[in-house]
């Protein structure tokens, strides 16, 4: 532990139980934030691929009640 975080810690032990609850929420939050983001950016990426390829011609699309047809037909097997 370096000398910052050891500080912290010290301070952070130093405040009220409940102040120090929500502390530690916040930095259990902070670490969720990368995971979220990258997620984020790959579908942002993957939908830019999609668009294009349909764009292209290369990915064909259907309509709504075409796909919600094929659903049905396929849940009733």
């Amino acid at each position: 532990m370096n000398d910052q975080v050891a500080e912290l810690a010290v301070r952070g032990k130093q405040l009220p139980p409940q102040e120090r609850a929500r502390l530690v929420d916040m930095l259990l939050e902070s670490l969720h934030d990368a995971p979220v983001a990258e997620i984020e950016a790959a579908w942002d990426k993957e939908v830019e691929q999609r668009l294009a390829a349909h764009d292209r011609g290369a990915m064909p699309s259907l309509d709504g009640e075409e796909v919600l047809a094929r659903a049905r037909r396929l849940a009733r097997q």
